[in-house]
């Protein structure tokens, strides 16, 4: 074998072990996003069943621990009795009653310190051993800071029900939402990028209007999801329990409060309509998107991705009309929680579709010259 063959072997084999370990990386980084997912929808049981406040106290570490006998089953159960949530929603409940809203705000909070586990050690490792590319260690440092950030504005949530009201404050609800789809959002863009693979060029890139509105596409969901989390606070979706008019009128009659500009956060009537027509205000963004790409000779990823994106809202709808019309049953709600991650994550692959898809070189159409010629 030649110096030059084992050159060469050598590089191919450096290629290979390189691609597996970025494989290995975007891998990782989908299971973690799986596990937010799955975060985002243990939530939404914790809210729909009133669970959040049962853990009255943020211990990091220790809290990893449940109640192990019935001395610290009762210690718990007193520190709920003290707040107002037990008083006027669960005065008299047995200590039975107390466990099962106990483990799911546990399992809860378990989860949340397994993601930082699940993404921290890999993390390390893959930084350590040179598998992640040029300059993603520090964004994906930045993941993990907003994650540790997102545990405590969960307790700063929290804490907001403990002394004065019986549920949390949607402001914060709103945050603590938001935060945990914008980090579901960064996992998904960040797997994708380090999946390996040479780039399909087909030259058929998406034109700015496209590019500018699958932005809008994603803005306009992560909206809504601040908006379904007022809705969520406030418990709005248990009134108005009709569709497609609120109770036979298009805009409530009692959709205004005083101050006017309070009733976009605080009036259970402004927050439901408003969540109705964010909703289809984003699925015309949706159909807009699909009519452009299908009129556009666009790469199949960019089309396709699309109308994936569109299919998924227009069952999501289809999920919250019921959901409404159910009076929030239980299964159904954890299934709109849900829905609106898988919506977002679409959309959010959408976007990597639209700006990396069909992507040209800078020598690409003088390539294409020198051949023909």
């Amino acid at each position: 074998m030649t110096m030059m063959q084992l050159s060469e072997k050598q590089t191919t084999m450096a290629a290979k072990g390189s691609e597996g370990g970025r494989r290995a990386v975007s891998l990782w980084l989908w299971l973690v996003a799986a596990l937010v997912f799955a975060m985002v929808v243990v939530g939404g049981a914790t809210r729909l069943t009133e669970s959040g406040l049962s853990i009255t106290e943020w211990q990091p570490l220790l809290g990893a621990i449940p109640p192990l006998n019935e001395a610290d089953w009762m210690a718990a159960f007193e520190k709920y009795k003290l707040i107002p949530q037990y008083h006027a929603l669960n005065q008299g409940m047995s200590l039975e009653d107390f466990k099962f809203i106990y483990y799911w705000e546990w399992s809860h909070r378990l989860l949340g310190r397994a993601i930082g586990i699940v993404f921290a050690l890999p993390f390390l490792y893959f930084w350590w051993t040179g598998k992640l590319k040029r300059g993603t260690g520090m964004k994906f440092l930045g993941i993990l800071a907003l994650g540790a950030l997102q545990g405590f504005i969960g307790w700063y949530m929290v804490s907001s029900g403990l002394s004065e009201r019986i549920e949390v404050s949607q402001y914060r609800l709103a945050l603590h939402l938001t935060a945990a789809f914008m980090i579901l959002g960064l996992l998904v863009w960040a797997a994708l990028e380090e999946w390996p693979g040479e780039a399909r060029v087909t030259g058929e890139v998406a034109t700015t209007l496209i590019k500018r509105l699958a932005v809008i596409i994603v803005a306009a969901v992560l909206f809504q999801v601040v908006l379904g989390a007022f809705v969520a606070g406030l418990r709005a979706g248990y009134i108005y329990n009709t569709w497609p008019s609120m109770n036979g009128q298009f805009v409530p009659s009692d959709y205004w409060m005083k101050p006017a500009y309070l009733s976009f956060f605080e009036s259970h009537a402004a927050t439901q309509f408003n969540h109705r027509m964010m909703a289809y205000l984003v699925a015309i963004l949706a159909f807009v998107q699909i009519w452009l790409t299908s009129r556009t000779p666009v790469d199949d990823r960019i089309r396709i991705t699309a109308q994936w994106l569109g299919a998924a809202i227009v069952a999501q709808i289809a999920l919250g009309v019921f959901t409404l019309l159910t009076h929030v049953r239980l299964d159904l709600g954890l299934l709109h929680q849900g829905g609106g991650a898988i919506v977002f994550m679409l959309a959010v692959v959408h976007l990597h579709a639209v700006y990396r898809a069909g992507v040209v070189p800078r020598d690409f159409y003088a390539s294409r010259g020198r051949a023909s010629a």
